[in-house]
């Protein structure tokens, strides 16, 4: 049959089409080509369809994840309505860091020495138990201040102490070919709640007050315990080694052996410290005469990583992993750079989505990356540092665009940032040849944490 639009109407073929017989074939078969082309950009649901453990702990996450921007947006809120003092609303992230890079480490060596699946617990529970601390203290007559600071760094702990057993649970109930969208999956989780979390938290503090938003968030945390509670038991290997200044110096000398793995950390360390412009977007927004937008500029980055994260069917089909992570580093940094240049806000909107739609495509692949080449013995060590190369450069780049702006104006910090980030990339393209040229196909590390994955299930 010729689809030759030019064929004669007389000789072309008619379908015939019979009574209650249903629509032509071309049209079926039109129909069913444009709805798998569709869900090839869907996520790609397999881990969620194999894994109960998986769905469990993505929900649980899902749940929490909104509990915990409940109380980002009411701790801040209520520390600027008891002190009246932007310094002492910023104080709190200072009092969040260093347990984060502290406990992120030794989180690491737990995760690897330890039931995962009873760290997750503990620590959930815990993040429960400081919620109820907050609402209890919003409660009385006269609310204090400290609290919220001891909260604050206690919940920098746990959450550090709970991410690297997360990372390193989601290896041992998702198949490693469905790592990547795992990946996928976890990361649209983040977003959703990166773009509807705050929202929802501010109208439920505006509206409702804070007391509310603390116990919704208490709430959160005991839907999402009572679901962990179904995940199997995660025991450690028999090699695992003990909690120790020791083992978490031997997951930093893998790393550093891994090169590739290195990679994927220095990366993204130089994007986040050359190109975050969060801290300068206040005074962008009024250089551009639209104090109105602000708003929309926070939420532009996580809207761009939500739209990857809808769209991301099509990363299971990559396999040159490292070579990805650094063009969408590079990516990253361009659309900063051009957000810092243009001169309309809806540009700057334009290309900061764009900035978070290449930010979350580094994000995939440098977690497919860590799942599918880190021994099982090691996976919580190397969480630990992951979670400090995520965590930490976001707070550096903080202050090299605050520094800059205050030396050379808002849009200079943002556009020399962006191409800093890009020189940056670039400059480690070339000097971890091991990076660009992953291949999850023929990698060792890859093929032998396969192998091994496989002779387990087929002896299980």
């Amino acid at each position: 049959m010729t689809n030759d639009a030019s064929a004669s109407p007389v000789s072309a073929p008619v379908p015939a089409v019979v009574p209650g017989s249903g629509p032509p074939a071309d049209a079926v078969d039109a129909s069913s080509r444009q709805g798998s082309r569709l869900r090839a950009l869907l996520p790609d649901p397999a881990p969620w369809r194999a894994s109960a453990d998986f769905r469990r702990l993505w929900l649980a996450g899902l749940i929490s994840n909104f509990g915990t921007f409940l109380s980002f947006v009411a701790v801040p809120v209520q520390l600027k309505e008891l002190t009246g003092s932007a310094a002492a609303v910023g104080a709190i992230g200072a009092v969040e860091l260093v347990p984060l890079i502290v406990f992120g480490l030794y989180g690491g060596a737990l995760a690897d020495a330890y039931d995962k699946r009873k760290l997750i617990l503990a620590t959930e529970a815990g993040q429960g138990l400081l919620s109820a601390a907050l609402l209890l203290n919003a409660l009385l007559p006269g609310p204090a201040v400290w609290p919220l600071y001891v909260v604050a760094a206690l919940s920098s702990a746990l959450g550090s102490l709970q991410r690297p057993a997360l990372d390193a649970l989601v290896p041992r109930i998702v198949a490693h070919d469905h790592l990547p969208a795992a990946a996928s999956l976890n990361s649209l989780r983040w977003t959703v709640g990166g773009v509807a979390g705050p929202a929802l938290a501010g109208v439920v503090v505006a509206y409702a007050g804070l007391g509310a938003a603390y116990g919704a968030d208490l709430v959160t945390f005991v839907v999402s315990v009572t679901l962990c509670l179904g995940l199997a038991a995660s025991p450690p290997g028999h090699e695992a080694a003990k909690p120790s200044l020791r083992s978490i110096a031997e997951g930093a000398r893998y790393a550093w052996g891994r090169k590739e793995l290195l990679g994927t950390y220095v990366v993204d360390i130089a994007a986040m410290v050359f190109a975050m412009p969060l801290a300068v977007l206040p005074f962008l927004a009024d250089e551009l005469g639209a104090p109105w937008s602000l708003g929309l500029m926070y939420a532009a980055v996580p809207a761009g990583a939500l739209l990857v994260s809808l769209t991301s069917g099509w990363t299971s089909r990559i396999h040159r992993h490292g070579r990805t992570v650094v063009l969408a580093a590079a990516g990253w940094g361009l659309a900063i750079a051009a957000a810092g240049v243009v001169r309309s806000v809806w540009l700057v909107l334009l290309f900061l989505t764009l900035g978070g739609c290449c930010d979350m495509v580094s994000g995939i692949f440098r977690a497919a990356m860590w799942n599918q080449t880190i021994p099982d013995e090691l996976r919580g060590r190397l969480a630990g540092i992951e979670l400090l190369s995520y965590s930490v450069g976001p707070q550096l780049g903080q202050v090299r665009s605050g520094s800059m702006a205050a030396w050379r104006g808002v849009r200079t910090s943002v556009w020399s940032g962006g191409l800093l980030c890009v020189a940056a990339v670039a400059l480690l393209g070339l000097c971890l040849p091991s990076l660009m040229g992953y291949d999850a196909r023929t990698n060792e590390h890859a093929l032998r944490l396969k192998a091994r994955r496989e002779g387990r299930e087929g002896t299980g």
